[in-house]
């Protein structure tokens, strides 16, 4: 075979390629591995095809080659169709001819126990050694739809007259791509590529999308995720999709609770993975989407309404008009539970609307009856909404007409959507046939009121992604060391958050002189013992010394009975510490996510409420305002029912102090936690009188 000096580039190859070999190609159209030929062929696909089958001569008609050493060029793409220990041997022949692209169809690799971990590490040896990209394993293809490349073994795509468009598809599930594509041709929504991105032991699903970002075919993607991998490269090229104005949403399985119980603290717990992965997509500019219909129906709405800026604090109100006061009032409902705010029209839009021959009654909702079916009354309405300052987005619900009279149902929509202010649709009865009409003109539609309720929310609350500040420390292999309670207020002190005066006594001691005054709180000092009081050791409003003698054999007894196995010499002796409330400041670092700092009720409220807000660590002084703004509980520090204001500026102090944690060189917090972190009036500051921090 002769040497090719011109390697194609990753998107090319991947998505593009000249030439694509497949390798275990079946003669036998009933199997799996005879589906890519096929699909290929129907398709019209213009590169060259190899069949590679050592056992034919042909393979569905067509010349079959015994290996990939015997074709005539290096492919630009192999699809590996072998069984899993067949697979390696391919991928290693890929690497040896300088292939710059394989995909690997098979399984059991990274789910497949010791064994399978085995033949990923002799995967990644080969794309080191030879440069190779591997997609996969468990890769179900990679599609272009405009280049007619269907490298897949998914059933779907022997659908004929698949919908082309500007969307790409990077889905952690393989088949999922087969419900998409025949969803969206339901729908007249087009794709431009589809990829299964499989195990990623190689490929991550970040660098394929990132490798496409600068194709003018290419207009915004959808992302099917089971958990957030390789967030570094998913980071990455979120900002770069965001710099290019091409919007990325995401569906997301996996509400896992394995991050909590193995957490250290209670921001573990409260950060679970699935908790992780709302704060790091929304950082990353990412929609989220809870509706698995949103996903296809979303991007047009966000296309429409550009993410707000990280800080800033987007007005939510929507305005609602309607031919079926029913269908809205589902809306309106879906709406209000997402915090999404559905606005009465001001008088002077009233008037508008009267003057434009327009009846409503003063409502929140719009409803225009039956006269709102002629083109005229619901396109007056439409217009004054759109132009009425009380809205940043008007979503217009038609009733039974866009199924019996479709373009006329939905002709004064699409006549008033190119307005500057985003105009979207929801149909109330099943009415294909107008939806598709509105999808060809690009205007936002969506089929359910659950999926547009849900869209709406996303678009509202999405945030500009804020660029990546902190190193992704690979804490994975790393054994930790937790520090006691007097090292972690050192570290709390060295970072800039403020702690409540403390001092180590012995157990044994015969006398105590304190450097503060009576009541005091007496707590176990232990770097083994993270949660104090699972142990009996903490004792509160300790009086005088004689009580603080029984308080220090009270804890050392108790400790001793449920760990018997940790050595006790010293307990932390401090004075009580009362404020206004009580808040939980943490931090830790996500294996997958990277650096979190997260605020929530602190205290006995902690687990109760659940109420809490996270952030990629560091974060700045206008983020960490942003995140104080959203918790519930902090408005009993605002005021609430004349009672003083807290110190909020303090607090966002030490917010972006804590997150800080995650630029330290010269060490690395995995897990740290204030509980409680006491909120004083304003001027007063905030104090740390509990602390947690463990170390890599």
């Amino acid at each position: 075979m002769p040497a090719d000096t011109t390697k194609p580039s990753l998107r090319q190859a991947l998505l593009a390629p000249d030439s694509i070999a497949l390798v275990g190609a079946s003669d036998d159209v009933s199997k799996t591995s005879a589906r890519p030929l096929q699909y290929l062929r129907r398709a019209g696909y213009a590169g060259k095809i190899y069949p590679i089958n050592p056992r034919r001569p042909t393979v569905l008609g067509e010349q079959a080659w015994p290996s990939l050493a015997e074709l005539p060029e290096v492919p630009d793409h192999v699809f590996i169709l072998t069984p899993t220990e067949d697979a390696v041997a391919a991928a290693a022949e890929c690497g040896r001819l300088g292939v710059p692209v394989a995909t690997i169809l098979a399984s059991g690799f990274s789910e497949g126990g010791d064994a399978g971990h085995e033949l990923v590490a002799r995967l990644q040896t080969i794309c080191a050694d030879t440069g190779l990209r591997i997609l996969g394993p468990s890769s179900l293809g990679a599609i272009s739809l405009h280049h007619k490349t269907i490298i897949t073994a998914n059933a779907a795509f022997a659908e004929p007259d698949l919908p082309r468009g500007g969307i790409f598809v990077a889905s952690h599930s393989g088949s999922l791509l087969g419900g998409l594509i025949s969803r969206g041709k339901a729908r007249n929504i087009g794709f431009a590529g589809l990829v299964s991105v499989g195990n990623e032991i190689d490929l991550s699903l970040g660098e394929i999308c990132a490798a496409t970002l600068d194709d003018p075919e290419v207009t915004g993607y959808m992302l099917f995720l089971e958990s957030i991998r390789h967030a570094q490269d998913l980071r990455t090229f979120a900002l770069a999709a965001a710099a290019r104005g091409k919007p990325v949403v995401a569906y997301k399985l996996g509400r896992s609770a394995a991050a909590a119980e193995l957490a250290l603290s209670h921001t573990g717990a409260l950060a679970g993975e699935d908790d992780v992965s709302s704060a790091f997509l929304a950082d990353c500019g990412i929609a989220r989407m809870f509706n698995f219909e949103t996903l296809l129906e979303a991007l047009p709405l966000l296309q429409r309404l550009p993410a707000r800026p990280a800080v800033a604090r987007r007005n939510k109100r929507v305005g609602v008009v309607t031919t079926t006061g029913g269908g809205a009032a589902m809306v309106v409902d879906e709406l209000a539970m997402r915090g999404i705010d559905v606005v009465k029209p001001s008088d002077e839009t009233f008037a508008q609307l009267t003057a434009a021959g327009v009846k409503a009654n003063h409502e929140r909702i719009t409803d225009l009856t039956l006269a709102g079916t002629r083109y005229d009354v619901m396109r007056a309405a439409l217009d004054t909404m759109l132009s009425a300052p009380e809205f940043d987005v008007v979503v217009a619900v038609v009733g039974s007409s866009a199924r019996f009279q479709p373009e006329l149902a939905v002709k004064p929509v699409i006549d008033s959507a190119a307005s500057a202010k985003p105009l979207v649709t929801f149909l109330v009865p099943d009415a294909p046939q107008a939806l598709a009409l509105l999808a060809e003109a690009g205007v936002p539609n969506f089929r359910t009121p659950e999926s547009c309720a849900d869209a709406v929310s996303a678009a509202l609350l999405r945030r500009q992604a804020t660029a990546l500040a902190a190193p992704l420390h690979d804490i994975t292999a790393q054994r930790r060391r937790q520090l006691d309670e007097l090292a972690a207020y050192a570290l709390m002190k060295r970072i800039g958050v403020p702690h409540a005066p403390a001092v180590a006594v012995a157990i044994d001691a015969t006398s105590v002189e304190l450097p503060f005054e009576y009541p005091v709180a007496v707590k176990l000092l232990s770097a083994e013992i993270a949660h104090k009081t699972e142990v009996g050791g903490v004792v509160l409003n300790v009086g005088s010394e004689v009580e603080l003698k029984a308080a220090i054999a009270k804890v050392a007894e108790s400790v001793r009975t449920h760990r018997p196995d940790a050595a006790v010499s010293q307990v932390l002796v401090q004075p009580m510490t009362a404020g206004l409330g009580e808040m939980l400041l943490g931090y830790r670092v996500d294996p997958e996510a990277g650096p979190l700092v997260l605020l929530a009720a602190g205290g006995i409220y902690t687990e109760i409420y659940r109420d809490r807000s996270i952030r990629l660590a560091p974060v700045d002084l206008e983020t960490a305002k942003d995140m104080i703004a959203e918790l519930a509980i902090s408005r009993v520090f605002q005021g609430f029912r004349n009672k003083p204001h807290g110190d909020m500026d303090a607090l966002a102090h030490a917010i972006v102090a804590m997150s800080r944690l995650a630029l330290a060189k010269d060490v690395i917090v995995v897990d740290a936690e204030i509980n409680p972190l006491i909120i004083n009036r304003v001027g007063e500051g905030v104090v740390a009188v509990d602390a947690l921090v463990a170390l890599a």
